[in-house]
């Protein structure tokens, strides 16, 4: 590494917020980067251990992982590795590893790390790393806020408003939705603007796209 960076007000102010876990079980690594990465006011963790970073309590707000390849116990790549094969949601990963080859970075990579440095790295590909880290876990967590959102909408529509939005999603029309629950075009007219206001829906086009959300993340 090279000398620590001073904090700036390039970036974004919300970045402010994030967290960064660093997990390195060398001392002197683990302190460099978390000096480097307070000077630009991000929150940080530091531990030796992949086992001590799962015993730590969850942080709320964005977040993302700095996270060294080979570690005394369970190894950086086995972490994301497992992580994975148990479907477990986890912040993003930024490698780096003092032995690193392209092999091993190509499989991090495909395994979804955000970035992988081989060591020694510019202090300045740490930071755009862990910005870009940080900003990718910020849009995710936007995105479930907003299904989670999404959902609560949708558990407020009755069962033939569901049915009707369905219909209104497929393109059909309200004597076409009427004819094919048998209830009356008024009928269908009143229970499709109920559903449309309920999913703040104000055209055919967003209410395909939430139901298209909401379609997502009822299979995931």
């Amino acid at each position: 590494m090279t000398a620590p960076h001073h904090a700036s007000t390039a970036y974004p102010q919300v970045l402010a917020q994030g967290t960064v876990h660093i997990v390195d079980d060398d001392e002197l690594m683990r302190k460099a980067l978390t000096s480097l990465l307070e000077s630009i006011d991000l929150q940080v963790r530091a531990f030796g251990s992949v086992e001590d970073f799962q015993r730590a309590p969850k942080v709320i707000g964005p977040a993302c992982l700095v996270l060294d390849v080979r570690l005394r116990g369970q190894s950086g790549l086995a972490f994301q590795k497992s992580a994975m094969q148990k479907g477990q949601p986890h912040m993003p990963i930024v490698f780096m590893s003092g032995h690193a080859d392209i092999a091993m970075s190509v499989k991090a990579m495909k395994a979804g790390a955000v970035d992988f440095l081989a060591k020694p790295f510019r202090d300045q590909d740490m930071i755009d790393a862990v910005i870009a880290a940080l900003e990718r876990d910020m849009q995710q967590l936007e995105t479930e806020q907003s299904l989670r959102g999404l959902r609560r909408s949708w558990d407020t529509l009755t069962a033939r408003e569901r049915e009707v939005l369905r219909h209104v999603v497929a393109g059909m029309m309200n004597k076409q939705i009427a004819a094919a629950m048998g209830i009356a075009e008024i009928t269908a007219k009143i229970y499709r603007g109920h559903a449309m206001r309920k999913m703040n829906a104000r055209t055919v086009v967003e209410a395909v796209q939430i139901m298209r959300a909401l379609g997502e993340a009822r299979a995931a």
